[in-house]
């Protein structure tokens, strides 16, 4: 059995019927496609090519199995907050896309749940799939289903009419994106 990050069952009883006019062909968690599976991150995706996924992201710099396993231990021991979600292909058993997750417990709105999507990314081999609109389309599910009162994600400008495709929309009155970096 895996080791996954969060309970497989959350998967399970996401409600893909308000959405499956999004997919030509109709693809959904229970029905990916051919050979392929939308499943949470296990402890063992460090050896199915997980973190070379990411680097078609980002930088991702070394990253150990020793670490690996630290840091999903410690993304494991905060329940309901981490949702790091996977798409792998079974026949040749990678990790082929990814999408995180990111519950943000709050005081505000009566104690209730921020959802923030991130390191949202297809392997290039499998793109043109629907595969990046079935893991987004998956953490805004997701996102319902924990209780998140909003949803929000930051993306390059070249993937805005993306995102918008899939409901997202610009705050044109709150728009601004500020960070300070450490590195």
């Amino acid at each position: 059995m895996k080791n996954f990050l969060y309970d497989p069952a959350c998967l399970e009883v996401l409600d893909f019927s308000s959405v499956e006019s999004k997919f030509n062909p109709k693809i959904s968690v229970v029905n990916p496609g051919p050979h392929l599976v939308v499943r949470p991150l296990s402890l063992s995706d460090f050896d199915a090519g997980y973190i070379e996924l990411l680097s078609q992201l980002t930088e991702v710099g070394v990253v150990t199995q020793e670490q690996f396993i630290e840091r999903f231990n410690e993304m494991k021991a905060v329940p309901k907050t981490y949702y790091v979600t996977v798409i792998e292909d079974k026949t040749t058993g990678e990790v082929i896309g990814s999408g995180t997750l990111l519950v943000e417990h709050k005081f505000i709105h009566g104690c209730a749940n921020r959802g923030r999507i991130e390191d949202v990314v297809i392997s290039d081999k499998y793109r043109g799939k629907q595969l990046g609109k079935l893991i987004v389309t998956t953490l805004v599910l997701l996102s319902k289903e924990v209780n998140c009162y909003k949803i929000t994600l930051d993306c390059r400008d070249e993937m805005r009419p993306f995102y918008e495709c899939l409901g997202f929309r610009k705050e044109e009155t709150n728009s601004n994106f500020m960070q300070m970096r450490f590195s």
